[in-house]
């Protein structure tokens, strides 16, 4: 996009901020710059069920890319991931900030394989300590260019305040409408999941391989998170797989749902 033509959606954008109008300007902007399929803006509250603030995907891909992900499958997300970590405001593409093995794990295998994408990039925008929201760009046919990444990074100071402006209201609207302890009951599903998956049968430490194994972390990551060799990293999960009597991750990850249901 030459650089008047930006301007002018600039100005687009701008006129659109706190009208129901906002977020399609917004997608419709960038892909100008930038073509893809499908957006989508989460709001993420702590480890509460992300809020869908905006998508453009049709009925049936709706499903799988927001109302079953809302269900459960979020909490093994890079992008959600990322919003309870530190990161730098700003465009990232997921194979930046996902663990080493994301692409092996049972998060893309188990569900995100569904969504049949060539990549997805998101513009990360803190509201508060508390909230972030992450404009998704998605693009099911090839994955985005460095000339495209680069492209769409410059933007990123007009996306960054109008995002801001328009969804300023977003900390007010989940202090209103969600329970106080709902993000502190979630972490604490979460975490009870990972201590009770394999109950009297796992070690403590059998059960933090099994959480960073989830997440999608290799034996040499998850060795160097828990200040271990990756060999005994990978013992740990031989005798998980023969204590728990499953043979491969996708039985191990349907133990960890297993877990959360049981609760």
């Amino acid at each position: 996009m030459r650089r008047i033509d930006w301007i002018e959606a600039s100005g687009r954008i701008v006129d659109a901020i706190g009208t129901a109008g906002f977020p399609a300007t917004l997608s419709n902007a960038l892909r100008e710059i930038a073509p893809f399929d499908f957006t989508v803006v989460f709001g993420y509250v702590g480890s509460a069920r992300p809020l869908d603030l905006y998508d453009d995907f049709p009925k049936k891909k709706r499903r799988v890319f927001v109302e079953d992900y809302q269900e459960g499958p979020y909490l093994l997300d890079p992008f959600f991931l990322a919003t309870t970590l530190p990161v730098a405001p700003g465009l990232w593409r997921m194979r930046e900030i996902a663990p080493d093995r994301f692409y092996q794990g049972e998060y893309f295998r188990n569900y995100y394989i569904q969504t049949g994408l060539a990549e997805e990039i998101g513009y990360f925008v803190k509201l508060t300590e508390q909230v972030i929201i992450v404009v998704s760009l998605m693009r099911a046919d090839r994955a985005f260019s460095a000339k495209e990444i680069r492209s769409l990074r410059e933007v990123w100071p007009i996306v960054g305040a109008a995002c801001r402006q328009h969804w300023r209201d977003v900390p007010a609207f989940s202090d209103a409408t969600m329970d106080g302890g709902e993000d502190r009951r979630v972490q604490e599903s979460i975490a009870r999941a990972f201590q009770t998956i394999g109950q009297g049968i796992l070690t403590p430490r059998e059960r933090q391989v099994v959480e960073y194994t989830l997440k999608g972390h290799s034996a040499d990551a998850v060795g160097k998170i828990l200040g271990i060799a990756p060999g005994t990293v990978r013992i740990h999960r031989r005798n998980i797989y023969l204590k728990l009597r499953i043979s491969s991750q996708g039985e191990l990850f349907s133990e960890f749902i297993r877990a959360m249901l049981d609760q």
